[in-house]
């Protein structure tokens, strides 16, 4: 194994064939997920994401990390606005997160204390993670939830940009519609209508270069 993705890859296969085997990510592959439900889903990963991306930014020049952080992947702030869209400015007091995201999230902040180079681990199972089985998330969460099918829905993206369609609702959209150039992220609250690449294209191009297989 030559790569970094590589070795990441061969080294969290066993905990990602774990997760697929839950009750929960076999019912929501299979479209079996409510607003509620989601909307739980999203609140646990918020603090996740908060934590590991504040982690990133405070060491975006680390030897280790500055080659692989970009920060057209940071989400954090559309995982809130999608919670703004479907469950309402009140999330933040309504939905707490599970007990083991609250665990990720220390997690992350005591690697950050002691060895941060290991953020990119992290970066490598949340992101890479999110922009290749965001693609197949993306269409089961929409027929699941009723969602408009074409718009901004921040999680199941590449880039990340959350609005809502004219009904108000939030909506997926199609990945790499917010592109501008490699290295940056357009804001969350600005639209694009520009011709959109294959997923499987723009999979490839948002990924940072040494973390590419």
């Amino acid at each position: 194994m030559n790569s970094l993705a590589e070795r990441l890859r061969s080294q969290t296969w066993p905990a990602h064939k774990q997760v697929e085997a839950t009750s929960f990510v076999r019912a929501l592959l299979g479209g079996q997920v409510d607003r509620a439900g989601y909307c739980l889903l999203l609140a646990s990963l918020h603090p996740i994401y908060a934590a590991l991306e504040a982690a990133l930014l405070r060491h975006a020049q680390h030897p280790g990390i500055a080659s692989v952080f970009s920060p057209a992947l940071l989400r954090e702030a559309s995982l809130g606005s999608d919670l703004d869209h479907l469950h309402g400015p009140a999330w933040r007091n309504e939905l707490e997160a599970q007990p083991a995201a609250r665990a990720y999230a220390a997690r992350i902040a005591e690697i950050e204390r002691n060895e941060p180079v290991l953020l990119v681990a992290h970066a490598y199972v949340r992101y890479l993670g999110d922009l290749s089985g965001g693609q197949a998330l993306r269409k089961i969460v929409a027929r699941a939830l009723g969602l408009v099918p074409r718009g901004r829905h921040a999680l199941l993206r590449l880039r990340l940009a959350s609005a809502g369609g004219r009904d108000g609702a939030a909506v997926p959209q199609r990945a790499g519609s917010d592109r501008r150039r490699p290295g940056l992220a357009r804001s969350h609250r600005q639209r694009s209508d520009r011709r959109l690449p294959p997923p499987r294209r723009a999979v490839r191009a948002a990924r940072p270069r040494a973390l590419r297989a």
